[in-house]
């Protein structure tokens, strides 16, 4: 298991059941670690995602999920970086970055990309507490915001106040 611990707020309002909503966010954090493990490492996301099934997760946590964040960083590592990199602050670089906040914006970039049944909004809230999770400055707040950028970005329709279910 992963050893953080967060709160269920950005869950409010979903389908899914506690338990689903724990996995879920107990995948999302095991992603973290394992991409900074990679980035520290230098090793295949094949590697990482098998030493992690066979010692770090365990049946609280959605594999799937786990698995889909972290090969699909991996394979798509070039179009996340530059997402990132076009949604940072003017003087800020993808190599500025902290290591496991560079982790934290890939793996939500990613779920922002590629995971159109998850709301943008709980990708974004869920990301934010993970950074709260690692860091006490001033990271969640940019986490917040880059994220958001990102959202809107591929996601406009979510934030329409005219949508339908939004209202």
């Amino acid at each position: 298991m992963t050893g953080i611990d967060l709160p269920d707020s950005a869950a409010a309002g979903t389908a899914l059941s506690d338990s689903s909503v724990k996995a879920r966010r107990a995948a999302r954090v095991a992603a973290v670690q394992a991409l900074y493990q990679r980035d520290m490492n230098d090793i295949s996301a094949r590697s990482v995602i098998a030493e992690f099934g066979s010692y770090r997760l365990d049946d609280t946590v959605d594999a799937e999920l786990f698995g889909q964040l972290v090969a699909g960083v991996d394979e798509n590592l070039a179009e996340v970086d530059a997402r990132i990199s076009g949604a940072l602050v003017e003087g800020w670089s993808l190599d500025r970055l902290e290591t496991v906040l560079r982790a934290i914006f890939r793996a939500a970039v990613w779920e922002l990309s590629y995971r159109w049944d998850i709301p943008a909004r709980v990708t974004i809230s869920q990301y934010v507490e993970i950074a709260h999770a690692f860091f006490d400055g001033r990271e969640p707040a940019m986490v917040n915001g880059l994220l958001d950028r990102v959202a809107h970005e591929l996601r406009a329709q979510e934030f329409d106040r005219n949508a339908p279910g939004d209202r």
